[in-house]
C-alpha cells in the first residue's frame, strides 16, 4: 500500500500540498498516484512566473503507462521549479514527497484541500 505523508494536505487529483515559509507551498504528487502511473518518464511543468488556478491543469506526468494532467491544488504565481525532476522525471517515483517535488507557487488563494487523513481513507494509501 502506498505511503501518505501525514504531515500533507492532498488534492482529489492526488497532488499534496507542503507550506513552506510565508505563502508559498511545494507541490507535487502524491505516492498513491505514482504507483497507479508506474515508471514515470516525463514531466512538463508551469512556467517560473505563470499563473496556476486551483483545480486548472497546468501541466502532465507522462509514465510508461499512461499520459495525466497535472492539477494546481492552489491559485498563485509559480516562484520556482525543480528542474531536477525534468532531467530525472524517475526522482517522482523514488522519493515523491522529498526530491520528487515539482513546483512551488505564491499562493493566493487554496482549492478544495484534504488531510492526509482523508486522502488515505479516499485512496487506500497509508499513513
Amino acid at each position: 500500500m502506498a505511503k501518505v505523508a501525514p504531515e500533507l494536505q492532498y488534492s482529489a487529483e492526488h497532488e499534496w500540498v507542503a507550506r513552506e515559509a510565508g505563502n508559498v507551498v511545494s507541490i507535487g504528487i502524491s505516492a498513491v498516484a505514482t504507483d497507479a502511473l508506474g515508471d514515470i518518464v516525463y514531466v512538463d511543468l508551469p512556467e517560473v512566473g505563470s499563473a496556476v488556478t486551483a483545480g486548472e491543469t497546468c501541466g502532465e506526468v507522462e509514465s510508461t503507462k499512461s499520459v495525466s494532467d497535472l492539477y494546481s491544488p492552489v491559485t498563485g504565481e509559480v516562484t520556482e521549479i525543480n528542474d531536477a525532476v525534468v532531467s530525472d522525471p524517475a526522482l517522482i517515483n523514488s522519493d515523491p514527497y522529498g526530491a520528487g517535488w515539482l513546483f512551488k507557487v505564491a499562493v493566493t488563494e487554496e482549492g478544495p484541500l484534504l488531510s492526509a487523513q482523508e486522502y488515505a481513507a479516499t485512496n487506500g494509501g497509508e499513513l
